[in-house]
């Protein structure tokens, strides 16, 4: 499930738990009286006997015989005890989609309810659905909504966690009434994939969320923290009858209009500005459902560029690539499947596709995936060993291909295969297997093993900063001259999640020639062991509600068996009343680098966040210690402070503030090496569940730069939609020129979905 918080950090030690009573038992927390929650509940449902309006009122006639979920347990913070509300879903069918009538009573007064974008109500009340078509428990759906309609919604799958990108279309409206609220939610059965039956059964549960003095999470079916299968306690849903998968021809036309400005000679204030005329230009995406799983997807000249830059981050003392999330509707689609532990697939590697063509399918418990395109101006990802090096190359083709069959419960095997040949010359093949397999008592086994062969295409130039940079053992040079090699890469782990005790023992190989073109792997020549130990306490009557204390250790040597780092890390993190979460992390490392050896590194670091109240909520981190000073021309061990603060502040429903501040320093010797900071301050107006007006500023100290973001917005659903917006840049070229604007874009966007 989506964790209330945004990250776990931090830690000191295990004395701390001798302060606080604890229930720290392998069983059950015990149930309120004689309340029994639902164990794998099962619900029949039939078909609405009149028509269903979604108004968040429930006196239509198709309500009517409507079959109802009850007896609600408590899933957080306490383990199936017996909720402090009640909470009821009616659950009815037509030929066309999945009724959902979502009740929840509470004190009006204290309900949680903003209005705001999609997905941007998490912090609220909200009420939905977990919806496993396939019963397999290898992926499902997050549908919700808050009381106000606003819908949330993302895809789950065991392989490769939450897809909070995800996005399908369903409807939905909310009422806030005197005894609670009311969510209304019709699910388009063209919206979803489950097998081509004559009668469905469905795995799922109906879940709500209630931040008050806790974050109180509700379940239908009753959810077993000693089992890390969470799927696998769903309820079922049968009676759905006559109803079919696939059919459904989705077309997605769009028009956008440009219009851009720059200096005559990029970084040159002097030269003058000038702006361009105007450029237009139209796309297609066209997709469709067959009946029997397969959905396939293409897109021709689409735009894929953002309205909406990624957030900035410092990387003055880093000597890798940076990774962003994938924020382009057509790769989201689907991107469970082509997830694996080794980053084989990262979409952002296809930069600039003139076309793309996708195929999804699922064939009872097989998965089949195809992704393709025709590339305009191709990202280079290079890894090394403490470095990793990165450019923009010309045209290319990429295919991928994906498969995975499930078995058991929440067990599958995979294959990937991945091709990009560049125009030209040169090319990089990836393939493989991977898969997990689920063991008795609260075991996993996770693996994956892939190889690559790599043509270099002959292009000097682009790799000129490699100049005199070799690899295996000076067998190879890292510059572009038409060399061909091979490599493999290696992950092989041992968990074990239950309610009280977690372990995770992982090994990370990736050999001295391994590339992933069509991945995101940074470095090579790397071997790493790593051992997670953790526990969580649940301390009755406290302030403190979960209590989790944890040790991790690891060691890292390259291929000729040269100890590169070793270190140990112990924390301690709690979620406390309030719905505030602190922790505690110290960590102590050695490491060898650029063939200086660095040891007794430490580093401490602290994290807070409260979630206290709607109207504000904020957190904040720091983080202190040695660190080295990797690009200087002698790396040297110096004292680092990073900081970090954020904050939510909704003066009403439907205004919203969000600022972010990110500082960074080091100093060598009591000299200053860097030091700086980023300030962005993101603020929406949301006017209706629709329409809203969005501001982004971001201030980068290190390179004295400030941008403008404006945004004006029209949403009907994820894929229809209208927008206009610019991008303003700014820069510090000091004297005599000080602040200038070097760049500005004007676009606008409309596109349209058309079902049939």
């Amino acid at each position: 499930m989506r964790r209330p918080y945004h990250r776990w950090i931090v830690s000191v030690s295990c004395l701390l738990l001798g302060t606080v009573p604890l229930a720290a038992q392998e069983s059950p927390a015990s149930t309120d009286g004689s309340f029994q929650p639902n164990r794998k509940p099962s619900l029949t449902v039939r078909r609405a006997p009149g028509k269903i309006s979604i108004d968040g009122d429930l006196s239509d006639p198709g309500w009517s015989g409507a079959a109802r979920a009850t007896n609600f347990s408590e899933a957080n913070p306490r383990e199936n005890a017996k909720p402090s509300v009640e909470s009821d879903v009616l659950v009815t069918y037509d030929e066309d989609h999945l009724y959902l009538a979502f009740i929840a009573k509470d004190d009006p007064s204290s309900i949680r309810a903003s209005l705001t974008d999609r997905d941007g109500m998490w912090n609220d009340d909200y009420f939905g659905i977990l919806l496993d078509t396939y019963g397999d428990a290898s992926w499902g759906y997050f549908l919700f909504a808050n009381p106000k309609g606003v819908q949330g919604d993302s895809r789950f799958a065991s392989s490769s966690g939450e897809d909070e990108r995800f996005d399908i279309i369903f409807h939905s409206e909310g009422k806030i009434t005197d005894d609670g609220y009311v969510i209304e939610m019709a699910i388009p059965f063209a919206s979803l994939r489950f097998p081509d039956r004559p009668v469905q059964t469905w795995r799922a549960t109906f879940w709500r969320t209630r931040p008050r003095g806790s974050r109180e999470q509700h379940s239908w079916a009753a959810i077993d923290r000693n089992d890390s299968c969470m799927m696998c306690t769903f309820g079922t849903i049968t009676g759905l009858e006559g109803i079919k998968p696939g059919g459904a021809l989705e077309l997605i036309p769009a028009v956008v209009a440009t219009q851009s400005g720059s200096f005559h000679t990029p970084g040159d204030p002097a030269s003058g500005f000038r702006n361009r005329s105007v450029d237009g230009d139209a796309s297609l995406t066209a997709r469709y459902s067959f009946a029997g799983g397969l959905t396939t997807e293409g897109t021709l000249n689409p735009d894929f560029s953002q309205v909406e830059s990624d957030a900035g981050q410092i990387d003055v003392n880093t000597t890798f690539a940076l990774s962003f999330p994938e924020r382009r509707p057509f790769f989201q689609e689907g991107g469970d499947v082509f997830s694996t532990n080794i980053s084989t697939v990262y979409t952002r590697s296809i930069n600039n596709p003139l076309a793309a063509m996708k195929l999804i399918g699922r064939l009872g418990r097989t998965s089949i995936a195809y992704l393709g395109a025709r590339d305009q101006s191709t990202p280079v990802l290079l890894p090394f060993e403490e470095r990793s090096f990165s450019a923009v190359t010309n045209k290319s083709v990429s295919n991928v291909i994906r498969a995975r069959q499930t078995f058991g419960s929440n067990s599958f095997l995979g294959a990937i295969l991945t091709d990009r040949r560049l125009d030209g010359a040169g090319s990089g093949t990836v393939g493989g297997v991977d898969g997990v397999i689920r063991l008795p008592k609260n075991l996993q086994l996770e693996f994956q093993l892939v190889g690559s062969r790599t043509v270099e295409p002959v292009d000097a130039a682009l790799t000129a900063p490699l100049d005199g940079v070799t690899f295996r053992g000076g067998r190879h040079t890292a510059a572009y001259d038409g060399e061909a090699f091979s490599g493999y890469a290696q992950y092989t782990s041992l968990e074990r999640h239950a309610r009280t005790w977690t372990f995770d023992f992982d090994y990370y190989g990736y050999s001295r020639a391994f590339r992933a073109d069509n991945g995101f792997v940074t470095t090579n020549d790397s071997r790493r062991v790593s051992m997670f130990q953790g526990l969580t306490f649940y301390p009755k009557q406290s302030v403190v509600e979960r209590l989790s204390p944890g040790l991790s250790v690891y060691r890292n040597w390259n291929f000729i068996g040269e100890r590169k780092g070793q270190g140990a890390e112990l924390n301690l993190s709690a979620n406390l009343r309030g719905q505030s979460y602190v922790g505690l992390e110290y960590s102590r490392e050695d490491e060898r680098f650029r063939g200086q050896d660095f040891t007794g590194l430490d580093e401490v670091e602290i994290y807070a966040e409260t979630n206290f109240s709607q109207p504000l909520r904020f957190g904040a981190g720091i983080e202190f210690g040695d660190d080295i000073a990797r690009n200087l021309t002698t790396p040297t061990a110096g004292r680092g402070t990073g900081f970090e603060m954020w904050m939510a502040i909704r003066p009403v429903s439907w205004i919203s503030i969000q600022p972010t501040f990110t500082y960074s320093r080091l100093s060598v010797g009591g000299n200053e090496v860097f030091s700086g900071y980023i300030l962005r301050a993101r603020t929406e107006l949301q006017f209706t569940r629709e329409l809203f007006v969005r501001l982004i500023m971001q201030y980068d100290d290190f390179d004295r730069a400030l941008s403008l973001e404006p945004l004006l917005t029209y949403r009907a659903n994820p894929f229809t939609l209208v927008y206009i917006g610019s991008t303003r840049g700014y820069q510090d070229f000091g004297q005599p020129f000080g602040w200038k604007r070097h760049d500005t874009q004007y676009f606008a966007k409309m596109q349209y979905l058309i079902r049939r």
